[in-house]
């Protein structure tokens, strides 16, 4: 693993970048395209996991599914997976930013 501090920087950006896809699937109102985007940066995102963080991590994120929804609505579904998502990351960085030793100065 590289930096925790720098893993946690990377994945906060990360976290952006999905609630920027999901603030822009609601507007549109395409869940489609939204779920297209999201598989899309959830690749990008295990890869900069497994790089940064590690493996145990990025297959945390891999692993990671909402379970089945039963509302039929798929803006409400499409967003339980986006908070899927997005609490295992918040999660894992302040894990990491609790790892990383306190700078000097």
């Amino acid at each position: 693993m590289s930096d925790p501090g720098s893993a946690a920087t990377m994945i906060d950006q990360q976290v952006k970048e999905l609630d920027a896809i999901a603030k822009r699937t609601i507007q549109d109102f395409n869940t489609t395209l939204g779920t297209e985007r999201m598989g899309n940066w959830k690749i990008r995102t295990v890869a900069l996991l497994q790089q940064h963080a590690g493996q145990a991590e990025a297959d945390g994120l891999a692993k990671k599914n909402p379970g089945i929804a039963f509302t039929n609505d798929l803006i409400e579904e499409f967003s339980d997976e986006v908070e899927c998502y997005r609490s295992y990351l918040v999660t894992l960085a302040k894990r990491l930013r609790a790892a990383t030793p306190p700078t000097a100065g």
